[in-house]
């Protein structure tokens, strides 16, 4: 089994090398077309990925705002919540004084 393993990887590495042989044979640019080709588009995608980055960013800080808001509207509720009922035992403790 191993021989036949060792077979197709030499058969893989030749049509490795046949396909690099013909690609090179029938480019439609010469090497420094391609080069100048891969390094717009290597430039357009950098690009791109700043932009995604920079959305992401703003769009997480807009999520960062809004759970702020959100939960200080909380703790605003919780503390009149808290306060209400402070001054309600205050009250019903200040009836229950009254002459004994």
């Amino acid at each position: 089994m191993s021989d036949r393993d060792g077979n197709n990887f030499v058969w893989f590495l030749a049509g490795l090398g046949i396909g690099a042989v013909v690609g090179v044979l029938y480019a439609p640019r010469s090497g420094d077309e391609t080069r100048e080709a891969l390094r717009a588009k290597a430039d357009e995608g950098r690009d791109y990925v700043k932009n995604r980055a920079r959305d992401a960013k703003e769009q997480a800080s807009g999520w960062v705002d809004r759970g702020k808001d959100v939960l200080n509207k909380q703790k605003e509720q919780f503390r009149s919540a808290y306060e209400a009922g402070r001054q309600a035992y205050q009250e019903t403790t200040a009836e229950g004084e009254g002459p004994k």
